[in-house]
């Protein structure tokens, strides 16, 4: 069974393309709309990493990503972050929430894939 990877993502558009490239590379793709959207879908089946986007409604990807590190059982799930924010600021503050890495957008595939491939192994 291949990689099971969640992408988080309040516009439909960045979770398509994200989902395509991924698929395309044959991992498995579950999409989620916002952070509780995530939450809720983690319940459910395991996935090997989580690709989320930072602004959001309900849930934004900071929330999203100290929720799920204080679950033991995601604790160590990688999670990057794909946003348009690309201030030092935000970075850090992803980075003590937990984030594995950061991407801004708009984002090449290829780039994408390697990120994965780097954390994934």
């Amino acid at each position: 069974m291949g990689k099971r990877i969640m992408t988080v993502d309040d516009s439909a558009s960045v979770r398509q393309m994200v989902s395509f490239t991924l698929k395309g590379a044959g991992y498995e793709v579950v999409e989620a709309s916002d952070g509780n959207d995530a939450l809720t879908k983690l319940s459910g089946k395991p996935v090997s990493m989580i690709i989320t986007d930072l602004n959001m409604p309900n849930l934004d990807g900071i929330g999203l990503i100290r929720s799920v590190r204080s679950h033991a059982s995601h604790k160590f799930i990688p999670i990057i972050m794909l946003t348009t924010e690309s201030q030092d600021s935000k970075k850090q503050e992803g980075k003590s929430a937990g984030a594995t890495g950061w991407i801004v957008k708009p984002f090449k595939p290829e780039q994408l894939l390697a990120v994965i491939k780097r954390v994934l192994g």
